[in-house]
């Protein structure tokens, strides 16, 4: 079964955080931490305290007939989609509104297609009473791999049309990185982060370290996306239930194995661009996929987002710190209401709101 599932001098403020970052191949599966030294550039966010966020889809979210009715309501959607279709040389929202599924779903098409449409539940927010003030209230924002540049995006770090040129080159960066070598991603249901760990190093144990897989996305307890070679994967769904005993594996309806060392290719090529990229610091925190910590230093920023393609996702940490240091609002901004569901199996008391398209 398949599913389709962001300029002061340095002074040095070292901390480390520690978030669960798994080994790819030991097979003791040591947890090492990610020691991130900030700059005072970087250090904006240090204390921040989130109370109100908004949290935005990544790939995996879209579906035919997406952004059609607020387009036709909203015209600042309708602007976005306008924009969005003359810096990619083809009608977006034709294709959201239309398909074909394929196409649709595709990395290079699908990648674009949320990023704009997330944007668009934006605009969706401040054409209603009181929108504005909604979305000032925000202090906080997070995206799901992708959803880290519509999140970027929304807190005013990228400009629309620099953010839309990254998620392009983005998606059909991984696209090629995925067509040189063949890899998969398998979601394991049912097992805990060091069960899953120790299912990845039997997997890479046994087709070797070509095809070895890791923990990819660490979504939420008892669901970790586990990204690698073919092999490795065909390994991980052959042992997953009877030898670890997980519920059940279901094969990703993706290009290839995303936040793995797979995507190296991707990763250089989108730093270049990055390079040549004006970034601002975010007016709010934007969470990072990499470490679970916000930044606001520029050039960190764009350090992170190419590091994201071969790094793990922390979703959970993200989640869970956020909780831990009161977050009392969300709500989801974009296609769907997958990041809705995460947010149940973290925490069934906070509540999470769904702005659609």
């Amino acid at each position: 079964m398949k599913r389709g599932v962001d300029a002061e001098e340095s002074c040095s403020l070292s901390f480390s955080t520690q978030p669960l970052l798994l080994s790819s191949s030991s097979s003791s599966l040591p947890l090492f931490s990610l020691s991130t030294t900030q700059t005072v550039a970087d250090a904006k966010f240090a204390d921040y305290k989130p109370t109100n966020a908004f949290f935005f889809p990544g790939q995996g979210a879209q579906s035919v007939g997406m952004a059609v009715d607020v387009t036709a309501s909203v015209p600042a959607a309708k602007k976005l989609f306008d924009q969005a279709s003359e810096i990619l040389g083809y009608d977006l929202l034709k294709l959201c509104a239309e398909g074909p599924k394929d196409r649709l779903d595709s990395t290079v098409i699908s990648q674009p297609a949320i990023y704009v449409s997330s944007l668009a539940a934006v605009e969706k927010i401040r054409a209603g009473e009181g929108g504005q003030a909604l979305i000032d209230a925000v202090d906080v924002a997070c995206g799901l791999s992708l959803g880290e540049y519509t999140a970027l995006t929304f807190a005013g770090a990228l400009a629309f049309e620099d953010g839309l040129r990254l998620v392009k080159l983005r998606g059909e960066s991984m696209q090629a990185a995925a067509d040189a070598t063949a890899s998969a991603m398998v979601s394991v249901i049912g097992l805990d982060a060091e069960k899953t760990a120790a299912l990845c190093a039997a997997a890479t144990a046994e087709v070797g370290e070509a095809d070895g897989v890791r923990i990819a996305n660490f979504l939420c307890n008892g669901n970790y996306a586990v990204s690698g070679g073919v092999k490795g994967c065909e390994a991980v769904e052959r042992l997953a239930k009877p030898e670890f005993g997980a519920r059940m594996c279901v094969r990703l309806a993706v290009a290839g194995a995303f936040h793995t060392p797979f995507m190296a290719p991707a990763e250089a090529a989108l730093r270049a661009a990055l390079a040549a990229t004006p970034v601002s610091a975010p007016r709010i925190p934007v969470i990072s996929n990499v470490d679970a910590v916000p930044h606001s230093d520029p050039d960190v920023i764009r350090d992170i987002l190419a590091r994201q393609l071969t790094s793990p996702v922390q979703w959970e940490a993200t989640l869970k710190t956020l909780l831990g240091k009161g977050l009392t609002k969300s709500t989801e901004v974009g296609p769907n209401k997958v990041i809705a569901g995460i947010m149940k199996r973290v925490d069934k008391a906070h509540k999470i709101e769904n702005v659609t398209v």
